[in-house]
């Protein structure tokens, strides 16, 4: 009866106390590059498409990079050195560099070209990022989103329902590339006032010759185009015993682009968990983050870069973390 009492009296004083004695539990999302021949990146000044004139295009590569480095898996080089090896060149990004070669003469696997679409600091901010990887190696072809995501296993069931709509997207438009007609030559060309007339628009020129069905019979597996992206496409090859052949293209391997809103749910849920897994001095909460333009800055690229990766497979199991709840600490005394 004794040994009853005395362990209700402890049961007691413990829940009396908040159940403060107990840590935490949280499990901390995973990251990791599922690329490793692009490893070695390098980070080209950002550009500003915004309307907003003060964003420091400087500052958001320096972002980009910083939440980059963190991921394991990359080396990128800082872009400081980027944009003093380009003056030091005389070397100006514009709409005709090429950005594969430019990778290679970095010494780099990919170059990351990115732009700042939407800036508005004030509350609730916003901001719109629009990111292209170009790979130094002109045979490497666009990863779309579902790559390397476990199709066909028992874990497919736990692929969250928004990574399953964006790859079925992206499959669906490459395949509806193979079904729209060409643009015939010449309908580029600055046309005439003649030429924008409703009539000249019904009636002029004919229509290029398209394909027979018996053509389209004949192109590919089961009546379908030679060029028509495979759904297994998603689920990386097998090693093969000789290197494949050289098939240039000049596409970017991996585009992002993204606007993230202050006042959104889905914004504010991820800030909440970036913000409790890392140990701020200043104190304060995830709203705080939502009131100085640099730390949410800094978030929107974690947030893009690695949204990115978990729609390529560079997502893994999350951690368990325990932490002591902050009532516990004596900041007074310093003692526990």
């Amino acid at each position: 009866m004794k040994l009853r009492f005395t362990i209700l009296v402890f049961v007691g004083a413990f829940c009396g106390s908040g159940c403060a004695v107990l840590p935490e539990k949280a499990h901390q999302p995973q990251f990791h590059n599922p690329f490793p021949q692009l490893h070695r990146v390098a980070i080209l000044p950002f550009f500003n498409l915004s309307s907003e004139p003060t964003v420091d295009q400087d500052q958001m590569a320096e972002a980009y990079y910083h939440e980059l480095q963190k991921i394991p898996g990359f080396e990128v080089m800082p872009p400081g050195v980027v944009r003093r090896a380009l003056e030091a060149n005389r070397i100006v990004i514009d709409g005709s560099t090429d950005f594969q070669k430019l990778a290679r003469w970095l010494g780099v696997d990919a170059v990351v070209r990115g732009a700042v679409t939407e800036f508005s600091p004030y509350y609730p901010p916003r901001m719109g990022l629009a990111v292209d990887w170009f790979a130094a190696n002109p045979s490497f072809h666009p990863i779309p989103p579902g790559y390397g995501l476990p199709w066909g296993t028992p874990a497919e069931e736990y692929i969250p329902r928004s990574l399953l709509f964006e790859a079925e997207f992206a499959l669906a438009r490459e395949q509806l590339k193979t079904q729209s007609p060409d643009v015939p030559p010449g309908l580029d060309a600055r046309p005439t006032a003649r030429q924008l007339s409703a009539e000249e628009s019904v009636q002029g020129g004919a229509a290029p010759e398209g394909v027979t069905p018996a053509e389209l019979a004949t192109s590919g597996a089961a009546g379908l185009p030679t060029d028509w992206p495979d759904p297994r496409g998603f689920i990386p090859a097998p090693p093969s015993p000789v290197r494949p052949g050289y098939r240039p293209q000049r596409e970017p391997v991996m585009t992002h682009t993204r606007v993230y809103d202050g006042s959104s749910l889905h914004v504010t849920e991820r800030l909440e968990d970036y913000c409790y897994f890392r140990d701020d001095a200043r104190g304060g909460n995830w709203q705080g983050y939502l009131m100085r333009s640099h730390d949410f800055t800094r978030f929107c690229c974690h947030l893009h870069i690695t949204e990115m990766l978990t729609a390529r497979g560079g997502a893994g199991e999350t951690r368990v973390v325990w932490r002591w709840p902050i009532g516990r600490y004596d900041v007074g005394t310093g003692h526990r």
